[in-house]
């Protein structure tokens, strides 16, 4: 017996737009319509129980074909993202479209820019949206569905293909196949649609809160101050921003919209999700986020992996480290300008004999946050600032080597701190095309017997904590004011880059 035919919603077959905010409209219109099918006849099956067909529905597709080679644009246009350096078909698929609405008009605003001759196609792609990527995140199911419904619902609906969403194209290894389409994109809509869900999670915060500006740190003294400067935010009227969130979605609303304490939305969860997240709102996504990811390099590349698809505009990781050279105090800040990578979780990724620059733009806004932060110019700021390479390892016991192996090998390195996340996250950024920096505080010299002793560590963390994170703000708002196009440098461009920023 033929199986049925699966329940799809019409196609739209491809159309041409010269305009990118009719672009824009017409993949919104493709999503919602393949969204709202899959919702509707998801409830039909939690009502009736059965489908008498399988269900099916498809993301996006937006395609380019140049038929010439175009030049990198210069002079007044400095981006370095928004075409493509061959002819071709260029394509992919979007998710979406409302989270991602300013992001995606830009990339069009770009393309028609620089492909005169080259129309954006809008269309029905053949990429199935997997059930749990069109599901309302707010709707709970899962306890009404017995054995036999959940297998019912495997045979009806699409599930998640991890072969549609892993790293090939921004690890540079994803080959296609002679004739077919190449990439306009780093990301798949799967891909991006995984890091959603992922980020739900971990961060217990909706992707939708997070901001372009990111900050990342390894300890929670940090976080404690960032919620006291997010919520003082809230009731300066010349602060900026308009809301603060915390896990669980908790919103703290910005003086202005009435109440005299803000206005405050959602409940604080019982637990705090593995790697919490809080959000300092600007309108257009351009205020702050900051995520404890806890220590050790998997939690900086699982954060870093997943935020990576929202396309931020820098992170910044701020944390202690070891201070390796007996001239630093404790308290002294470190400026990495290059990395020992013995993290290992993205060995397989970025091979380690890939460079890790330091991205000029980033360094300059760093250490004139600790400028202007610690009022220190000259001599005075070098005594308390110093610029040098940072070893991270995935053995947080690496001082217990009898050998001494690890002590060589930074010895051998030049390195002047040590930590457990800072070249996973700027690794993760170069990988992804992120902007980042690392600012470090040095919180004992293990090699040169300054160890932390609980006492002396909480009174240091919290003496410490308030400026170390100020810097890291004035560094972030320094980016901010900046034009934020010139920050994705060339540096993180391959010669064989999509156009996609």
């Amino acid at each position: 017996m033929k199986a049925a035919s699966p329940l799809t919603p019409p196609y739209v077959a491809p159309q041409p737009f010269t305009d990118a905010d009719a672009a824009l409209q017409q993949v919104q219109a493709i999503y919602r319509q393949s969204i709202d099918h899959l919702r509707e006849q998801f409830r039909r099956f939690i009502a009736e129980g059965d489908l008498p067909q399988p269900v099916r529905a498809f993301y996006p597709l937006v395609r380019v074909h140049t038929h010439k080679a175009t030049q990198h644009p210069r002079g007044e246009q400095r981006h370095t993202f928004g075409f493509v350096a061959h002819a071709g078909v260029f394509e992919t698929t979007l998710t979406d479209p409302l989270l991602f609405a300013d992001y995606v008009r830009t990339q069009f605003q770009l393309l028609l820019q620089n492909h005169a001759d080259a129309p954006i196609e809008v269309a029905t792609s053949h990429q199935p949206i997997a059930l749990h990527f069109a599901l309302d995140p707010h709707e709970v199911v899962e306890g009404t569905l017995d054995e036999a419904q959940r297998q019912r619902m495997h045979a009806l609906f699409d599930w998640p293909d991890l072969a549609s969403m892993d790293d090939g194209i921004a690890n540079g290894t994803s080959e296609q196949a002679r004739g077919s389409a190449q990439p306009l994109a780093l990301f798949t809509a799967p891909r991006v649609d995984y890091s959603l869900q992922r980020l739900r999670h971990y961060s217990g915060t909706e992707a939708r809160h997070f901001q372009n500006f990111v900050l990342f740190t390894n300890y929670q003294f940090y976080i404690d101050e960032f919620i006291r400067l997010g919520q003082a935010s809230m009731q300066d009227p010349d602060s900026g921003y308009t809301a603060f969130v915390e896990p669980g979605n908790v919103v703290t609303h910005h003086v202005a919209h009435g109440s005299p304490d803000g206005f405050v939305q959602g409940a604080h969860p019982q637990r705090l999700p593995q790697m919490p997240a809080y959000h300092l709102v600007r309108p257009g996504h351009a205020g702050i986020t900051m995520v404890n990811i806890g220590v050790g390099p998997a939690n900086a590349k699982t954060m870093t992996d997943h935020v990576a698809v929202l396309r931020p505009h820098a992170w910044l990781m701020l944390g202690h480290c070891a201070g390796l050279r007996n001239s630093q105090l404790l308290g002294d800040y470190v400026l990495a300008h290059g990395y020992v990578r013995e993290d290992h979780v993205l060995d397989d990724d970025l091979p380690l004999w890939v460079p890790v620059p330091a991205l000029a733009e980033i360094q300059q806004a760093l250490q004139q946050a600790v400028a202007d932060v610690t009022q220190l110019q000259g001599d005075d700021l070098k005594a308390v600032l110093r610029t040098g390479t940072v070893a991270t390892t995935d053995n947080r016991n690496w001082e217990l080597d009898a050998r001494d192996i690890p002590a060589q090998r930074f010895t051998q390195s030049r390195a002047i701190a040590i930590d457990m996340e800072s070249a996973t996250v700027a690794a993760n950024g170069f990988r992804f095309r992120v902007p980042y920096g690392t600012l470090l505080c040095v919180s004992d010299k293990p090699m040169h017997g300054e160890i932390k002793l609980p006492g002396m560590a909480n009174h240091f963390y919290r003496e410490r904590v308030d400026q170390h994170l100020r810097i890291g703000i004035r560094a972030l708002e320094l980016l901010r004011a900046g034009a934020t196009g010139n920050l994705h440098s060339r540096k993180l461009r391959s010669f064989q880059e999509v156009a996609f920023q």
